[in-house]
């Protein structure tokens, strides 16, 4: 071989391998629009149709047991962390609680959803018909997807309230659960459905919810999507995302429903409470919280009165911090996995240091577990620099 044959096959190989590690990499740029495959945001695939080619930049999906697609699509206003934080409370709402009546094996719930067509569609704005997009699915408005950590996530002030578990669930109740009467998809547990609806009824009949918006409520009826409506009430009362509410109408959901804890469900609405003991719903988040690379400060996953967003950050179990701000992270009781960022993090504790076991299983990685039951529970720590005790600080 002469040498210029040499070095074009060089050229060539070097050429080859460059475009491998550019293909490689978990970030493609495409007219101007970035798609990370790792975090599982692509471009809307063609199968999907024209009407959502045209009308959304990015997309993800949740693959279901049957090989079949519950498809999630985006409009350029969403930011990647909203698409993240919806495709997990999906996944949330179907993952299986062992040892619960009709969510012991959630796979019939995710494969009717495939079957019957499921989209979620995340529309720039907000619900107030200025959208002009109408495709199939279930739509869900920028301005009401906060993010763990982030601004409308902290200040829980109700102007961007949280729709995500409202929406989400509903997308899940009407191609999944399924709807008794017109207009209404198969569902793949119907007799959870006849509880839902008898506790609608019930909470209809006794003025527990929908009393105070009579008009809406007749459009729901002649939608048939009273029993929808109703649950996601209920649901969001019982995540907390109404316990900050301290308006002129008392209770969830604007004052539509009675309750807006999950104390004040089992006092206010004992079928309600029913639905939500060890039927279905997790009585925790499931998915792994990623708090917003801009957050700065502590950030509590314990409840405490005077911090607005612990009513709805009590019920985490799992996060992962963000960004490069120094964070501080207040645990629960539920066993969690903490990860840090680049920062400097400091996990913090209630007791004192010698009320811990404190375990290291890697040079990364240490299990800290509190003596004391119900307090601060089993905590796997990822990336932490810092453990603060009552009494004392350990450097990790």
């Amino acid at each position: 071989m002469n040498i210029q044959l040499i070095k074009l096959f060089t050229a060539i190989l070097l050429l080859s391998v460059a475009s491998c590690k550019k293909d490689s990499s978990p970030e493609v740029v495409d007219n101007n629009i970035k798609y990370n495959s790792t975090l599982g945001i692509e471009p809307v695939p063609a199968s999907l149709g024209k009407q959502y080619i045209k009308n959304f930049n990015r997309y993800t999906k949740i693959k279901t047991p049957n090989g079949g697609t519950i498809h999630i699509v985006a409009q350029n206003k969403i930011s990647d962390e909203q698409i993240i934080r919806c495709r997990s409370v999906l996944n949330h709402f179907l993952k299986s609680y062992k040892g619960s009546i009709y969510g012991d094996d959630k796979s019939n719930i995710a494969n009717k959803m495939a079957e019957n067509g499921a989209v979620l569609t995340l529309l720039n704005g907000k619900d107030d018909g200025s959208n002009p997009v109408q495709v199939a699915g279930q739509p869900l408005y920028e301005n009401e997807i906060q993010v763990e950590g982030g601004d409308w996530y902290i200040n829980q002030d109700y102007k961007h309230r949280d729709a995500t578990y409202e929406e989400i669930l509903h997308l899940v109740h009407d191609y999944g659960i399924g709807v008794d009467g017109p207009n209404s998809n198969t569902g793949a547990t119907p007799e959870f459905q006849k509880l839902i609806r008898k506790a609608q009824q019930d909470a209809l009949n006794n003025k527990i919810w929908g009393n105070k918006a009579p008009d809406w409520i007749k459009e729901l009826t002649k939608e048939n999507s009273l029993s929808q409506e109703y649950l996601a009430a209920v649901i969001d009362s019982y995540y907390g995302l109404w316990g900050a509410w301290n308006k002129s109408e008392p209770g969830g959901m604007w004052g539509i429903y009675r309750a807006k804890t999950r104390d004040q469900i089992e006092t206010y609405d004992p079928l309600g409470a029913d639905l939500v003991n060890n039927k279905f719903f997790h009585p925790y988040l499931t998915y792994t919280a990623r708090i917003d690379s801009g957050f700065k400060g502590t950030f509590t996953i314990a409840f405490d009165e005077k911090i607005a967003y612990s009513h709805h950050s009590r019920y985490l179990k799992d996060i992962t911090l963000l960004g490069s701000n120094n964070t501080n992270v207040i645990v629960n009781s539920l066993n969690n996995t903490i990860k840090g960022n680049r920062g400097i993090n400091a996990l913090l504790f209630k007791g004192n240091k010698s009320d811990y076991t404190i375990n290291k299983t890697d040079n990364n990685t240490y299990i800290v577990t509190d003596k004391i039951t119900n307090r601060d529970g089993k905590n796997t720590i990822i990336g932490f620099e810092k453990l603060k005790f009552s009494d004392t600080e350990m450097s990790l």
